[in-house]
C-alpha cells in the first residue's frame, strides 16, 4: 500500500514538473517575468519569442515600438491581456535574441511578422500594436488582411502621416539627452516632461526591470539606425488606402505625442471605417503605459467581446 502511495505522488510530482516546463499557460504559472523565451525559424531566421496566457484558437500578437526587445514590453499589460487571452511577443529580424540582419523597411518587417505568426501554426491573429509596430501592422494587413481579425493601434499613424519621418532628429536629440542625464532615452520619448509624466515614466522603466533571469539580448546601434531609417522613408511615402479594411480597430495615444504627434491618431481613426479612438489626457507616446490600468480595461473588452 506504501508502494503504491509513492508511485501515486512521484507521478503527480512528474506531472506537475513536465507542465511548469511546457508553459501549460492555462494553470497561469508564468508572469511576463518569468514566462521562458523560445524559439521558432521561419524565413530563414531564427526568432525569439514569449508566449503564455490563456490557450485559444486566435491568439494576440505583441508589436513593439523602435530598437524594442522583449524586455521592452509592459508586464502590467502583458499580464492583464494574458490573464485572457493566450499573448505572443516577439523580436524583429537582428533585434535581441532574433537572428539575421534588420530589415531595411517596414514592409520586410511585415513580411517577417507574417512568416513568424504562420510558423507557429496560426491562421488568424489579433494584434496590439505600440509605435513602430503600428506601422508593420498597416503592411502586414496590406499584405495579408485576412490574417488579423481585431487590431489595437497605440502611439502610432498612417504611412505619410505628418511628423512620422521627423522621428529621426527627435530620437537622436533625445537619446542624447539620455546620456548626459543618465536617463533611459523613453523617460523623454515616450512620457511628457511635467511631474505626472515624470512619475509614470519611473514606474514604467521600474516595471520594465522585473525580469531578473533570462533577459533578451541588448539591441545593437545598427538596429537603431536602419529602423530608423525605414520610419523617415515610411513616414515619407504615400498613403495607403486604409478605407478598404472593415476590421474593428482600436486606436490609443496621448494627448501629447511628440513622436508620433497626436493628430496622427485621429487621422487612423478616420481612415480605418470600424475604428475607435481614445485619447489620453496629460501623457505622451506612452499614453497606455501612463494609463496602463484605463488602458487594459478598454483593450480586454475590444478583444473579448
Amino acid at each position: 500500500m506504501k508502494k503504491i502511495f509513492l508511485v501515486i505522488l512521484l507521478t503527480n510530482l512528474i506531472m506537475a514538473t513536465s507542465t511548469a516546463q511546457s508553459g501549460n499557460t492555462a494553470t497561469g504559472v508564468y508572469t511576463y517575468a518569468t514566462v521562458p523565451t523560445r524559439f521558432v525559424e521561419a524565413n530563414g531566421i531564427k526568432f525569439v519569442y514569449r508566449s503564455y496566457g490563456k490557450e485559444g484558437d486566435i491568439p494576440v500578437i505583441y508589436f513593439n515600438h523602435l530598437t524594442a526587445n522583449l524586455d521592452n514590453c509592459d508586464p502590467r499589460i502583458m499580464d492583464s491581456i494574458a490573464a485572457h487571452r493566450l499573448l505572443i511577443s516577439f523580436d524583429y529580424r537582428g533585434v535581441g535574441a532574433t537572428t539575421g540582419v534588420q530589415g531595411t523597411s517596414i514592409a520586410d518587417m511585415a513580411k517577417d511578422a507574417i512568416a513568424f505568426i504562420h510558423a507557429l501554426g496560426y491562421q488568424q491573429v489579433d494584434i496590439v500594436a505600440f509605435s513602430m509596430g503600428g506601422f508593420i501592422t498597416q503592411e502586414l494587413l496590406l499584405i495579408e488582411p485576412g490574417l488579423a481579425r481585431k487590431i489595437i493601434l497605440a502611439g502610432t499613424g498612417p504611412r505619410g502621416g505628418k511628423g512620422v519621418s521627423d522621428v529621426v532628429g527627435l530620437t537622436y536629440k533625445d537619446i542624447f539627452k539620455g546620456i548626459f542625464s543618465f536617463r533611459d532615452p523613453k523617460f523623454y520619448l515616450f512620457f511628457t516632461q511635467n511631474k505626472v509624466g515624470k512619475t509614470a515614466a519611473r514606474d514604467f522603466l521600474k516595471r520594465l526591470k522585473e525580469r531578473k533571469e533570462n533577459r533578451d539580448q541588448k539591441v545593437k546601434l545598427s538596429v537603431l539606425k536602419k529602423q530608423l531609417k525605414a520610419i523617415a522613408d515610411w513616414g515619407q511615402a504615400d498613403p495607403a488606402d486604409l478605407g478598404i479594411f472593415k476590421h474593428p480597430v482600436l486606436v490609443a495615444n496621448g494627448d501629447h505625442d511628440r513622436m508620433v504627434p497626436t493628430p496622427n491618431s485621429y487621422d487612423l481613426a478616420k481612415r480605418f471605417p470600424n475604428a475607435e479612438l481614445v485619447i489620453y489626457p496629460d501623457s505622451g507616446h506612452g499614453g497606455i503605459f501612463q494609463y496602463h490600468e484605463a488602458f487594459i480595461k478598454r483593450a480586454l473588452h475590444f478583444l473579448t467581446n
